[in-house]
């Protein structure tokens, strides 16, 4: 059990024996009882708020109740000492065999320190990407990409199942657009004169190979004919060929999904149909008259009878057509069967979209709290855009995309593990720069070159002890370690409780600030040793202490790796 649990555990404990005792009310819900490090060390390893949170609820003092819980967490052998602080706040000092054992801990677990039994193995539905199939990926897709991946990575070492969705929008007028521009290159691959793209049509490079492969299976049979005979194949041959393409750039980012769901294919099976007979059932659909635009009405307008879902019941600013006066489905109407779909397999719901469609999440959460009947927990996250920038000047866009710069271009000039990690560095709903230069420059106010430095500094220290034939003890005296060393493995000892954390918000980002923190401190235990060579890693003639300091280090090293593995980032042996 991890420490920050197994003391949860202790003031669990705590709380049963003061029940037993009839000092605490029995039954009381302690959901809000928690365990984690004061904000400033001066107060101690550990706090607890139960004392706060339940006395209200207890009719209690939350004093009196803190000094009772303090007496019972005072009595165990790993707690030095307990102070209650403020109107109730417990502090816990721990003795240092507690971390001198959380580090051997952090050696022995490895690649698994950190995993929890949180999840207790819910199925969580991560949807990520779903960008229109109609050209390559690019930087507008990139950072929800990431944002989503790690997501997913960070809810399995939670001890979640996950699935990792793509849906591929492939029912849409934009696709026909994608069948015509891909008939137009059609053309010219059969040696047409095109001229200047018309407006309208996708005028991307990237769909030149794929005029010239229609060209060799179907020579001219479409040339010439009208776009009834043609439009449905090149449709279906213009998307296929743009999700090649797609999951070959995500390959790039070491994203690959489980799951691509067509919503095409799902309109087919007649799933929109079968929710709409769900809710109609239940008057959750009916037919009735749009308002009218709010301000001033269009002169075209006039109202249409509509099968309108009843999205106000479930907090939505209005009822929500889900099929035109055409009969076909709006977008929402087809989106929200797409969930139904989802909710039959998943525990949990999570969909990564871009800030653009933040107008939209009122109303799929609405769907999806009726479909499920409020059973499905489901969450939006909304990632904004990224700025790209060369030495702060806006990037110019791709020639081969045509009206934007592709994650392919971004991710061959400066990485996959820069751009994975630099997408991590900020809340997913701030505005973020991305400047080519800052990205891969060799500083501390580089996130991403800071962590990687410490990594690639730990890794060097068994190659340099080897090269200075430096004989070490067998097993490390970590008693010789000092209290700045130890603040070290207390600072690595919360990675699983960032873990959780991350993983209940849906925030990979504080993986990346976490790693931050702990590189940081790292750097400045490490630069004490250009002062004073007695605080150095290796002291040639203090082998035990030196042995000891290398354990430190590898742990240090450990928790690096780990979080990095969660952001889809290779920890580097050395710097370049």
């Amino acid at each position: 059990m991890i420490l920050y649990a197994r003391f949860a555990a202790y003031v669990n404990d705590a709380l049963d024996a003061l029940e037993g005792e009839g000092v605490l009310t029995r039954g009381i819900e302690r959901g809000a009882v928690a365990v984690e490090p004061p904000r400033d060390p001066a107060h101690g390893d550990l706090a607890t708020n139960a004392a706060m949170v339940l006395a209200k609820r207890a009719g209690t003092n939350p004093r009196a109740l803190a000094e009772a819980i303090a007496a019972k967490l005072g009595a165990l052998n790993e707690v030095t000492s307990v102070e209650v602080a403020g109107p109730g706040f417990i502090n816990l000092w721990l003795a240092r065999g507690v971390w001198e054992a959380e580090l051997e801990t952090i050696l022995a677990d490895a690649g698994d320190y950190g995993r929890s039994a949180m999840g207790d193995g819910q199925m969580v539905n991560v949807e990520y990407v779903s960008a229109n199939p109609t050209g390559p990926m690019h930087m507008g897709h990139c950072r929800g990409a990431v944002v989503g991946d790690a997501l997913a990575a960070v809810l399995e070492h939670a001890g979640y199942r996950v699935t990792r969705e793509y849906y591929v929008n492939d029912a849409g007028g934009q696709v026909d657009v994608l069948a015509r521009s891909a008939h137009l290159r059609y053309r010219q691959a059969l040696g047409e004169e095109i001229g200047e793209i018309p407006e309208g049509l996708y005028p991307g490079d990237y769909l030149i190979p794929v005029g010239q492969k229609l060209a060799a299976e179907h020579g001219d049979g479409f040339v010439g004919k009208p776009e009834s005979e043609w439009l449905a194949l090149f449709r279906t041959e213009a998307v296929a060929a743009m999700l090649v393409m797609i999951k070959a750039d995500l390959a790039l980012l070491g994203i690959h999904h489980d799951l691509f769901s067509s919503e095409a294919e799902l309109q087919a099976e007649g799933k929109p149909e079968a929710a709409e007979a769900w809710l109609r059932a239940r008057d959750l659909v009916y037919d009735g008259m749009l308002e009218a635009p709010k301000g001033e009405t269009p002169e075209d307008w006039e109202p249409v009878e509509l099968p309108l879902f009843r999205a106000t019941r479930f907090g939505d600013d209005q009822d929500r057509p889900i099929r035109k006066s055409d009969g076909s489905w709006t977008y929402f109407g087809a989106d929200l069967a797409y969930h139904f779909q989802k909710a039959q397999s998943a525990d949990q719901l999570i969909d990564i979209w871009g800030a653009d469609h933040a107008g939209t999440v009122k109303r799929i959460k609405a769907a999806v709290a009726a479909l499920t009947e409020g059973k499905t927990p489901f969450d939006v996250k909304l990632v904004q855009m990224v700025r790209l920038l060369r030495a702060g000047e806006p990037v110019k866009m791709s020639k081969r995309a045509g009206n934007f710069v592709t994650l392919a271009d971004v991710v061959n000039e400066v990485g996959k593990d820069v751009v994975r990690f630099t997408m991590l560095t900020r809340k997913a709903d701030a505005q973020m720069d991305f400047d080519f230069a800052k990205v891969v420059e060799a500083s501390k106010d580089n996130p991403v070159f800071y962590v990687q430095y410490a990594h690639a500094r730990i890794r060097s220290l068994h190659r340099r002890a080897k090269e200075e034939g430096l004989s070490l003890p067998g097993d490390a005296d970590l008693s010789l370690l000092d209290a700045d060393e130890l603040d070290l493995v207390k600072l690595a000892a919360q990675f699983p409780r960032i873990v959780e954390g991350a993983a209940s918000a849906h925030e990979p980002h504080r993986i990346a600030f976490y790693l931050g923190d702990l590189a940081a401190a790292f750097h400045a235990q490490w630069n004490k040793g250009n002062d004073d060579p007695e605080k150095r890693f290796l002291v040639a003639q203090n082998p035990d202490l030196t042995r000891a300091r290398l354990e430190l280090a590898d742990g240090i090293g450990q928790i690096v790796r780990n979080g990095l593995a969660l952001m889809g980032v290779e920890a580097v042996e050395e710097m370049q």
